[in-house]
C-alpha cells in the first residue's frame, strides 16, 4: 500500500493500528498551512487526549495531527488519481537518454524522470552510479526502530492517549489506538515503539525469534502500566530498518537536471514526518527552477 512509515494496519474490517509514522506535528508555517488545510478537508484531525511526556522536553507546538482513518490518509489523498503499481520491489534502474527504465524482478517499465524516496541505504545500492561521489560520501546513519501491535481484554476505559517514556531500556513509545477514535471497542488496542539501542539489538534477528522479542516488549508493557499481561494478545511485530536519520545533511534534496532524477526523504533534515514534507518542497522548489531537459 501507499504511504511508506505512515502505514496503517488494518486488523478486520474496523480495527487498525498507526504502526509507523504516530502523528503530525509543526515547526514550518508553510508545512502548518497544509496541514491546517487538510484538517479543513477533514482529511486529517487532532488527536485529542491525555499525551504523557515523561521526557519533559518544551515542545514548540504539542499539537499531535493524524489521519481521519489511518496515518497514511494524506498518501492516499495526494495518490488518488494518480496510477500506482504497488506491491513491487525495484531491483534495477537505468538510464538510456530519452528514459529511464526501471525494473522489478518480473517486468521493466519507462519513466522519462524519477524521483526516489528510499531511505539513504537503499538509495546508493539502486542508484550509485548515478549520483555525485560528495552525494554518496554524505554521513547519514539511518537507526531502526521495533514496533509492536497489541490487543488487550479490558472493559475499563484508559484516559491515556499516548505516553513517551524516557530512560526505559526497551520502550520508548506507547500509543492508546482506542483514544484515536476510528472505531468503537471495549478491547483496547496499542502501538509500542522500542528504544533506539534496543532497536539496534535486534533488528537483524527478530524475525527468527518473533515470539521471544514480542513476549519481552508486551511484559515490558504490562509492568509500566501495571497490566496483567495474559490479557494481552500479540497481533504483529514489525521491524523497521531505516526508521530515522538524527544528523541533518547540508542540503534538504538532490536534483540533476541532465539525468532527470530526484531525491528526497525526511533523512535530508531530521526525523520528524514534517522533514520529509519540507525536503519534498525543497525538490519542488529545484525542478521548477530548473526543469528536465529532455
Amino acid at each position: 500500500g501507499v504511504g511508506g512509515r505512515s502505514s496503517n494496519k488494518k486488523v478486520g474490517k474496523r480495527i487498525s493500528f498507526d504502526h509507523g509514522l504516530q502523528y503530525y506535528s509543526t515547526i514550518d508555517n508553510k508545512f502548518k498551512e497544509y496541514l491546517n488545510n487538510l484538517i479543513r478537508k477533514k482529511i486529517l484531525k487532532i488527536w485529542e487526549g491525555n499525551h504523557l511526556d515523561f521526557t519533559f522536553k518544551n515542545k514548540v507546538n504539542s499539537k499531535k495531527v493524524i489521519g481521519v482513518k489511518g496515518n497514511n490518509d494524506i498518501n492516499k489523498y495526494l495518490l488518488r488519481n494518480i496510477k500506482k503499481n504497488l506491491g513491487k520491489e525495484i531491483t534495477n534502474i537505468k538510464f538510456k537518454k530519452t528514459h529511464w527504465e526501471i525494473s522489478d524482478k518480473n517486468n521493466k517499465f519507462k519513466a522519462k524522470n524519477i524521483i526516489i524516496t528510499f531511505p539513504f541505504e537503499q538509495i546508493k545500492k539502486l542508484a550509485k552510479k548515478y549520483l555525485s561521489r560528495n552525494f554518496l560520501n554524505s554521513r547519514v546513519k539511518m537507526s531502526p526502530n521495533i514496533t509492536l501491535l497489541l490487543k488487550q481484554k479490558n472493559k475499563i476505559e484508559i484516559p491515556i492517549s499516548s505516553i513517551k517514556l524516557n530512560n526505559n531500556k526497551i520502550i520508548s513509545w506507547i500509543a492508546n489506538e482506542n483514544s484515536k477514535k476510528r472505531f468503537s471497542s471495549t478491547d483496547k488496542y496499542w502501538t509500542i515503539q522500542t528504544t533506539d539501542n534496543y532497536s539496534k539489538k535486534i533488528i537483524n534477528k527478530y524475525k527468527k525469534k518473533r515470539n521471544y522479542y514480542s513476549k519481552q516488549i508486551a511484559k515490558e508493557f504490562s509492568n509500566i502500566l501495571g497490566f496483567n499481561y495474559s490479557n494481552f494478545k500479540i497481533f504483529k511485530i514489525h521491524g523497521w530498518k531505516y526508521s530515522k536519520n538524527n544528523i541533518c545533511l547540508d542540503k534538504k534534496s538532490y536534483w540533476d537536471q541532465k539525468l532527470r532524477i530526484g531525491l528526497c526523504g525526511d533523512w535530508f533534515i531530521g526525523p520528524k514526518a514534517e522533514s520529509a514534507w519540507l525536503s519534498a518542497y525543497s525538490l519542488f522548489e529545484k525542478i521548477k527552477k530548473n526543469p528536465p531537459k529532455i
